[in-house]
Order: structure tokens, then sequence, then C-alpha cells
């Protein structure tokens, strides 16, 4: 029964904390890899597991370990690994905004590495303060990645501080995709860094154009530092805007995706 073996397999990777396909497959010889990744699709859709090239990741190891590592900003990468269908809905709408032959910049955050892995076919120029980004970027031949430099936050691999707003200052950017930790009408887009907040302040004031993506479920949380306004945007892809956040959008005019 289908619903056994997803018990089965969810079961191995809490146990272990990440398993390959190929284990799957060897502990399921009686079906096929493509049945055991559909398995991994819905047991990641219930919000039980994150996959990953070749196989899946336990969410509890991957929240423990966060929580270990003091992780600032904890609360809402967590959410964002309990949302991962969200995630890629988003991605996948923000992706034909990316015109091929312009200087895109590419904001750091687990959205961000879904938007890269759908750029992977065309030719753009991309600069982004996200390290695992530009790894992601790198894999699309016909790119060109600049990564900026500075300072690391090891709980999303950002880059940001004093050398990267040098570096965005001598840099032209036709469009910026931003990610945002929360919004609210009052606070509008915030984060919890105060480096990355300076950077995407820098960033949106030198691009041409700005799209931010950001998951319903941050929809009415503030973070400590705010970047920019709705007004200041010019579009917003989201999954589910709120009836609230609709009203706004009239009135300021943004485009929402």
């Amino acid at each position: 029964m289908p619903e056994t073996r997803r018990n089965l397999i969810y079961d191995l990777i809490e146990k272990k904390g990440e398993v390959t396909i190929a284990e799957l497959s060897k502990m399921f010889p009686d079906v096929s890899s493509m049945t055991i990744r559909r398995d991994l699709d819905v047991l990641e859709n219930e919000n039980k597991i994150v996959k990953i090239k070749g196989g899946a990741k336990s969410i509890s190891h991957l929240s423990r370990s966060m929580i270990k590592n003091n992780n600032v900003e904890d609360d809402y990468v967590r959410r964002e690994m309990l949302n991962p269908s969200l995630k890629d809905e988003i991605a996948r709408k923000a992706a034909p905004l990316a015109e091929e032959g312009r200087s895109i910049f590419i904001d750091a955050g687990s959205t961000m590495m879904s938007l890269a892995s759908n750029l992977l076919d065309g030719r753009y120029y991309v600069i982004t303060s996200g390290v695992n980004v530009a790894l992601e970027m790198s894999l699309n031949k016909h790119a060109k990645v600049h990564l900026l430099g500075g300072q690391l936050n090891r709980s999303n691999f950002c880059v940001s501080g004093a050398g990267a707003l040098e570096q965005i200052k001598e840099m032209n950017i036709d469009i910026a995709f931003m990610g945002a930790s929360g919004f609210s009408a009052e606070g509008g887009f915030t984060n919890g860094d105060f480096n990355e907040c300076e950077l995407k302040k820098a960033v949106i004031k030198k691009a041409k154009k700005t799209i931010i993506l950001m998951d319903s479920t941050k929809l009415g949380k503030n973070m400590p530092y705010t970047f920019c306004q709705l007004s200041d945007i010019d579009a917003l892809v989201i999954d589910k805007p709120s009836e609230k956040l609709l009203g706004l959008v009239r009135k300021t005019g943004t485009e929402l995706v």
C-alpha cells in the first residue's frame, strides 16, 4: 500500500536525518524510482520532509541544527522549509519576469534558491548576495554570475556589509528580485539583519525595476528593520494575497503576480 510505504520512508528519514533515492530504491525493489520520487513529493507537501538533490532530509533534523546554531531568523527560515510548495509556486511565477540579456540581481534566501533553479537555461547577467544562489546559477553555462563580497551570514548564506555596498554603487541593475522576512501595512517589507537591510535598500535604489518574492505566511509579520514600502516596488509575487494586501496594492498601483 502506498500509504504504508510512505510511512516507512518517513520513519527512515526521521531516523537517519537524510536518505538518497538509491537507498530507498534498494529498500523497495518492487517499485520504480519514479514512484519513490512521487512518495517524496507527497511527504514534502505534507510538510514532513524537505527534498534535496538525489534524496530527502528530515525537517526536524534541519530545525534542530538551526536552533543549535542560534539562527537569528530561525522562525522565518523554518516556515520557509515547512512551505516548500509555496516557495516553488512563487519561484515558477517569478521566473518569466527575468529577462534574458539584462542585468538582474537575485537576493539571498531559500525562495531565491528556488528562483535560481528555474533560471538554468537562459542567458542572464546575475548579481547576487547569496552564496548558494551563485552556486546554483553556476549550473547555467550561459549565465555570467557576480557574487558580492563582504560579511557572511551563516544562517542564510547572505553576503553583506560595507564591501557589498561599495560594489553595488558601481553596478547597473535592470531588475532586482528581492526577498522579505515579513510585511505589514505599518512596517512595510522587513528583515532581521541590519547589514542585509542596508544592502537591500541600496539594490532597490539602483534597480530600474524591483520585484519582491514572498509567501503569504509572512503577511502581518514584522522583523526589526524595514528596507522598503509597497509603493517602492514594481511587482509583488505571492501565492495568496490577503484582502488587506489587495486593498493596499490597488492604492499603490503595484503589480500583483
